[in-house]
């Protein structure tokens, strides 16, 4: 039985390369921006770094006065064609259920927009307590303050900076761009294969919790 006087478990995920594998649909909105605007853009370079911000991203192909411009004509074209390809990683549905097991709340926290996170999710019928979108970086850190996150699940050295700003444990996953010597170094306290393994970690991580939850049988 779940001790409902303890502390509430609160771990955050990203959802980009952690949670789903998003880049099919980018590649098709990004494709579509190009054909619209008849701009250059090297959409395998751009899936190299998926992460930061779309307009720090679109700021390399486009002068500064078009950059807000085109942001707004990618995010038309992703909300028609982002659930291109879209799918879950694997383990990812079992990494949220076994915070929920833990009496846990799940963030998502991302640079995409929240509506686009939210449909991401939808699509691939993942469900979160709370998604944050347009957040990067330390921007992520401080709504895992906020949110007094004990763990954060990403991808990216942004990602494990963004669990270290905010005192919860970084947790790396070889699922996006980053190798696990560069999230070590980053600061990772452990760098997971997939989602596949974090239920694993975490129970191993919470002893009490995992000797209650094989007592009650779940």
């Amino acid at each position: 039985m779940i001790d409902h006087g303890a502390p509430t478990l609160v771990v955050g995920f990203d959802l980009d390369l952690t949670l789903v594998d998003s880049s099919a649909g980018i590649r098709a909105s990004f494709d579509a921006l190009m054909a619209e605007t008849g701009v250059a853009i090297n959409v395998d370079e751009v899936l190299s770094r998926i992460g930061p911000k779309l307009e720090h991203e679109l700021a390399a192909w486009f002068p500064p006065e078009q950059v807000t411009e085109a942001a707004v004509i990618y995010r038309r074209h992703y909300a028609a064609l982002g659930t291109t390809g879209l799918v879950a990683l694997p383990g990812a549905g079992d990494a949220i259920d076994a915070v929920r097991e833990l009496g846990g709340r799940v963030l998502v926290v991302t640079a995409k927009s929240t509506v686009m996170a939210e449909m991401c999710l939808a699509h691939v019928g993942l469900v979160a307590d709370l998604v944050a979108g347009f957040l990067h970086g330390l921007e992520k850190g401080e709504l895992l303050v906020a949110e007094r996150a004990a763990h954060y699940v990403g991808d990216t050295v942004p990602d494990i900076a963004a669990a270290l700003h905010a005192g919860a444990t970084p947790v790396g996953v070889l699922t996006g761009t980053n190798s696990e010597d560069e999230l070590r170094a980053a600061g990772a306290a452990v760098v997971l294969a997939d989602l596949t393994e974090f239920r694993a970690w975490l129970l191993s991580s919470r002893p009490e919790s995992a000797h209650r939850l094989r007592g009650s049988g779940i």
